[in-house]
């Protein structure tokens, strides 16, 4: 008879204290490691290269695989919310970067850091399929098409085809059932584009990302519109408006995500790190020079923040109305000196800033780096350990150097062409998700 079900035993005592004590340590660990070093990441994968494999293996090898798998639903459930604040937005209670030009301009990069690192994720992947009867460009080619064509057919067939559908006919029945139609609507989405996402090739976790895009475009923005609220509270209380799908999000996922499927996810990337092989000395000098050819690569992208301060001057002096002969010469004064000086040390600060904002984004190069060691022969035990370092003193370098800043020039970062502007960018923390308002 037991072959038709699966027979209730209670669990021992000591298993029940180790998934209590491997829960509390990972949320125990991240607040230390973020209260220390500004990256709470760490301290997750730190105890996952305790309690895993790599180090003591206190937990069974079949609730390792079963972490893993959760653990990928809550990277996808990430992607989908569009969290490409995490390294800034923990970095002061008192300054909201984000509203920043500079914050702008992190999202923006960080958006296409992830979807090029989807992109190559799915690249990479394939190459473990690789055989003598193989096309290597269609391998090789095939997810960077259908993700390319994903990317642009998704915003054409939203703006034309399923915005003014779901306006014209669906959003205003929402405001009846209000978290039930609009969590019921969030999972059909995504579970839609991550299955066309796998079939055609490319990542699933590229689906994931449209499918927050999508959701965040559909719903009107009309005054009038059911999802155009002040609150949550305004859309649960009238009767013709709704909660929009961040408000659900927020509501429903968003504590199990943060909670339980993150913390699975970094703990299950610390079960895969060769911990122990980590610590020859061979292999600690190549990780550290790595890690600075890494952090230089990254950082330059603020190299972007001053040239275009200076393009920018540039026009603005040339727009500038034309002084007499005997004016030209004339040296500035002492005031526009300093205010020169004072714009440009702005900028500098803002380039340091979205450098190592981006120095501190490698999480998808964990990925990237596991699967190229663990489905591919492209990747030696050797160049897996050397890179796992370098993304590793990254992760913490980048959080450090960005939690220093804003401790030390939170009201620099504030001013100038590079701060707050006026009026506000309107940037939220989760820039990309599904938000409907």
């Amino acid at each position: 008879m037991a072959n038709g079900f699966l027979p209730y035993h209670e669990p021992g005592i000591v298993q029940i204290l180790i998934i209590i004590s491997f829960f509390f340590f990972l949320s125990l660990a991240k607040w230390f490691s973020a209260k220390i070093i500004h990256a709470g990441i760490i301290g997750q994968i730190a105890v996952g290269i305790i309690y895993g494999v790599p180090l003591a293996n206190i937990l069974e090898h079949t609730w390792q695989e079963t972490f893993l798998a959760l653990g990928y639903v809550g990277l996808i459930l990430i992607i989908f919310e569009g969290t490409t604040f995490a390294v800034i937005s923990s970095a002061s209670s008192s300054v909201n970067l984000a509203e920043t030009r500079v914050g702008s301009v992190l999202v923006s990069a960080a958006v296409i850091d992830d979807v090029v690192g989807l992109v190559m994720l799915s690249v990479i992947g394939d190459l473990g399929k690789l055989s003598g009867d193989t096309n290597l460009g269609w391998l090789i080619g095939r997810p960077i098409v259908a993700s390319a064509g994903m990317a642009i057919v998704t915003p054409i067939v939203t703006k034309w085809v399923f915005a003014p559908f779901f306006r014209k006919y669906i959003e205003y029945h929402f405001a009846r059932f209000d978290h039930v139609s609009n969590i019921i609507l969030m999972i059909l989405v995504l579970s839609a584009f991550i299955s066309i996402a796998g079939f055609t090739g490319t990542s699933v976790l590229f689906g994931a990302f449209l499918a927050g895009v999508f959701l965040t475009y559909i719903p009107s923005k009309r005054p009038e519109g059911p999802f155009v609220v002040m609150s949550r509270e305004q859309g649960e209380r009238e009767d013709d408006k709704s909660p929009t799908f961040v408000h659900t999000f927020e509501k429903y996922l968003l504590g199990t995500q943060e909670y339980l499927m993150e913390p699975l996810f970094f703990s299950s990337i610390g079960f895969a790190i060769p911990f122990v092989q980590l610590w020859t000395g061979k292999r600690i000098w190549r990780g550290i020079v790595y890690t600075l050819l890494m952090a230089f690569a990254k950082c330059i992208v603020g190299i972007w923040v001053p040239l275009w301060q200076l393009t920018m001057g540039a026009k603005s002096r040339d727009k500038g109305p034309k002084q007499p002969k005997g004016e030209k010469k004339r040296k500035a004064s002492h005031s526009e000196q300093i205010e020169r000086k004072e714009k440009w040390s702005r900028a500098w600060l803002a380039a340091a800033l979205l450098g190592s904002a981006m120095v501190a984004r490698g999480e998808i190069g964990l990925l990237i780096i596991e699967i190229g060691h663990n489905e591919t022969p492209y990747v030696s035990d050797d160049g897996f350990i050397t890179g796992v370092w370098a993304i590793l003193l990254n992760t913490i370098i980048g959080p450090v150097a960005v939690g220093l800043m804003v401790r030390f020039y939170a009201a620099k970062l504030e001013e100038g062409d590079w701060g707050v502007q006026s009026p506000a960018i309107p940037i939220e923390s989760r820039e990309t998700g599904p938000d409907a308002v």
